[in-house]
Order: structure tokens, then sequence, then C-alpha cells
């Protein structure tokens, strides 16, 4: 089974190329999820992000808030490292059990994870393959004002802590430009969806070669 992780900044169209993706019959996972079921109460990271940060970011039920966590992170990077260093060694054993059942199961060819901070985290090497959105900034800034309600000032400094484009363009596979109309992007998804299957097959015969270059 060939092992993709999708990746991206935010608002740079990641969850539409792994719609497109999952409707052609990979295998979808979403790291990002998984991080939020560890932070829920009785997950693996909850108690360990409770006592570092304090209750101040717990709601009244108990939970934990995660725009407050956001707030707090994103202002703080020190404070963002450890919330990194505490999440993505776990999120990546989530990701190893699922892999581990599908590959016994024999069901999918191609097993996609969408993880927005794979790069970030060091976790390229794990995979077969990283396939990379992005779009302009503006059009970044803009999604990311409109879907999150922020000000422009806002989105730009969320975007702003994120690793920049050109530190990752190095390290990924496949790149997908979302900056166009979305007929453009589904185009670019379904085209790489045809280099993925054709990976898989030679995976699947012993000839994959995992470094493009």
């Amino acid at each position: 089974m060939l092992i993709v992780a999708l990746t991206g900044g935010i608002a740079t169209g990641k969850s539409v190329v792994a719609e497109i993706l999952s409707s052609k019959g990979c295998y979808l996972d979403n790291a990002d999820l998984a991080a939020h079921d560890l932070m829920r109460p009785g997950g693996e990271a909850y108690q360990a992000a409770v006592n570092h940060f304090g209750e101040k970011i717990l709601t009244a039920d108990g939970l934990i808030d995660r725009k407050r966590l956001a707030r707090i992170i994103f202002k703080e990077p020190e404070e963002r490292a450890f919330l990194d260093c505490l999440t993505h060694p776990l999120i990546l054993n989530k990701v190893r059990e699922n892999i581990a059942g599908l590959e016994k199961s024999g069901e999918y060819e191609i097993y996609v994870t969408e993880a927005a901070l794979v790069i970030e985290a060091g976790y390229q090497t794990f995979y077969d393959r990283i396939v990379l959105t992005f779009c302009q900034p503006e059009i970044q800034v803009e999604r990311l004002s409109q879907r999150d309600g922020l000000s422009s000032r806002e989105a730009w400094l969320k975007i702003k802590s994120q690793w920049p484009l050109e530190k990752k363009i190095p390290l990924a596979d496949y790149l997908i430009d979302t900056s166009g109309q979305l007929t453009e992007t589904i185009e670019q998804a379904e085209e790489l969806y045809l280099r993925l299957y054709q990976d898989a097959q030679l995976k699947k015969m012993g000839k994959f070669v995992k470094d493009l270059d």
C-alpha cells in the first residue's frame, strides 16, 4: 500500500484535494481529527495539556477550548513547541496503527492522511509520497478570513506562524496550486491520483523509487 501525506498551509485547499482522492478509492485519514481526539477528556494528551496550560484552557464542561488554546500557541512559539512535541508522536502512532490494520486487510492500494504539519514535525520520511497544496498569499488570507471570521491581520499572523512555502517545496513530491478556479484544482487532483496509482503499482511490484529526484 502506498503511504501518502497530504499537507499544506492553512486554507490552501487540502480538503478539496482529499475529497477527490477519496472519491477515487483512496483511504482517507485525517491527522488533525486524530489530534482533536487526543485532546478530549480521557485522550492521551488531555491531562498533560491541562497540567501544562492550566485550567484556563478548559470550558465549564471540562473540555479543552480549542480556540482559547489556539490563541495561546499562536502568540507564544514556545507553547506551540510544547504542544507539538506532545501531540505529534501520538498522532504518528495512530497513523501507524491505522496503516497496519489497512495493510492487513488488503482493501486499499493508497492510504492518504491529511496532515497540515507533517513537514514541520519532521515526519516526511515516514511517507512514500508528500503532496503539498499551496496558493497565492493574498488568496490564502482571503480564504482564511472568510472561513474563520478573522481580520486580514489576524489571518496573516496565523499563516505566518507556519513554515513558509519555500521551505516546504523541496521536501514535497507533488505540488497542487489551488490559486485558480475550483475546476483547475479538481483537474490537478485527478492527475495526482493517476500518478499516485502508478506509484502504488510500482510499490506492489517492488520497483518503487521513493526519491523522485
